[in-house]
């Protein structure tokens, strides 16, 4: 079951689409911007997402990179004006988590230049799903491409803790990873 973390109705069961323990499946929940999925068991996983890296060309970078940690997927663009504001409080998240939760970006609908410009002007470490196609994205069944930026927070094993579709902060952020990271039954993906 969902549970909602801004103010307004609560969401249904069919926020994440299907049971338990099938591949996460996003569904609308009622123009919810933040919801969070507990308790844990009732998460729905994301198997793999993967894609060319932006800052290592020619090679691939994904969520099955970094088993065992939280993974905090932001979507954005170097042409988005919030995603200015967001990009050092995600470096910001990735600094003060290492170790326990690693950033990765999905770069969406961008000119590859322009992507590390910003990237690099920024001093941004962490490092994006190069995605000027969307094919990446195209993964995460129902979830909304025109919302940039969006942030989604996977647990330990992979499974979809929150997602943000607004721009987020390191204090968003930083309890939910402390939660995740404490959160017993969790550490090793399936």
């Amino acid at each position: 079951m969902a549970v909602l973390l801004s103010t307004g109705c609560g969401v249904g069961r069919d926020a994440a689409g299907s049971g338990p323990g099938q591949e996460f499946q996003f569904v609308a929940p009622g123009g919810q911007t933040r919801i969070a999925y507990d308790p844990p068991e009732s998460r729905q996983r994301i198997t793999d997402l993967r894609g060319e890296s932006l800052m290592n060309p020619g090679t691939e970078v994904g969520i099955a990179d970094f088993p065992g940690k939280v993974r905090v997927l932001n979507i954005w663009g170097s042409w988005c004006g919030p995603c200015r504001v967001e990009a050092p409080e995600l470096q910001a998240v990735q600094d003060a988590t290492r170790g326990d939760a690693v950033v990765l970006g999905i770069d969406v609908r961008d000119d590859r230049q322009a992507a590390l410009d910003f990237k690099t002007d920024r001093g941004l470490t962490y490092d994006s799903i190069y995605d000027f196609s969307g094919r990446s994205l195209a993964r995460l069944d129902g979830y909304p491409r025109n919302v940039v930026p969006s942030t989604i927070v996977l647990d330990r094993e992979a499974r979809v803790a929150a997602v943000f579709l607004t721009p987020v902060s390191s204090s968003d952020l930083l309890p939910l990873i402390a939660k995740l990271t404490d959160e017993a039954g969790t550490g090793r993906e399936r």
